[in-house]
């Protein structure tokens, strides 16, 4: 995968496949410690310790469409890669959670991408799950929640093509102004 917000959103769909009602998606971007932390953390069906073994194997796979799983292995490998850190914490019955730490000035960070088409792929087709993304870069944070938007909404769709659009310009908007917080 060429950016991480691809393996953001593979993640996703694990957590979407584990039926989860519940996914929350955190970045944290602090020049100052020099990495990033990528979390993503569901309320599904969580998995065993001998799963979340296997699950960093690219040779095993729940899924019955192909005989290989690379989401998380690749995960994994991108954040090693620079340096970083990555592990799965999970228990059956209550969920999971990623954790992917990267080296900021490695060489070999990948982009981080369009996270706002990211969320935006998320929500359009699942609008059943309620997501949180929060985003932080050095001090500055913002977070978007489907509960609130579906609250303020008071029953349009939460992916009604001008949600979409409202979502993604939040995302972007917001994204631009914490990063340009730090040149002020």
């Amino acid at each position: 995968m060429q950016e991480l917000s691809l393996n953001i959103l593979d993640i996703a769909q694990n957590s979407i496949r584990a039926n989860a009602s519940l996914i929350t998606i955190e970045i944290i971007r602090s020049v100052i410690d020099n990495k990033m932390t990528i979390t993503i953390e569901d309320n599904g069906c969580g998995m065993s310790k001998e799963k979340v073994e296997q699950v960093i194997n690219p040779f095993f796979t729940t899924r019955t469409t192909r005989p290989v799983g690379l989401g998380v292995p690749f995960f994994k490998m991108s954040a090693e890669m620079t340096g970083g850190t990555f592990r799965i914490e999970s228990e059956e019955g209550v969920g999971t959670k990623v954790i992917a730490t990267y080296v900021l000035d490695h060489i070999d960070l990948m982009p981080l991408g369009d996270m706002a088409s990211t969320m935006v792929t998320l929500i359009s087709v699942n609008p059943e799950i309620d997501f949180i993304y929060r985003y932080r870069y050095n001090d500055a944070e913002f977070t978007l929640d489907t509960r609130e938007v579906k609250q303020i909404l008071e029953g349009l769709p939460v992916n009604s093509p001008d949600v979409l659009v409202f979502i993604k310009s939040f995302i972007e908007e917001n994204t631009l102004q914490a990063e340009q917080q730090e040149l002020k």
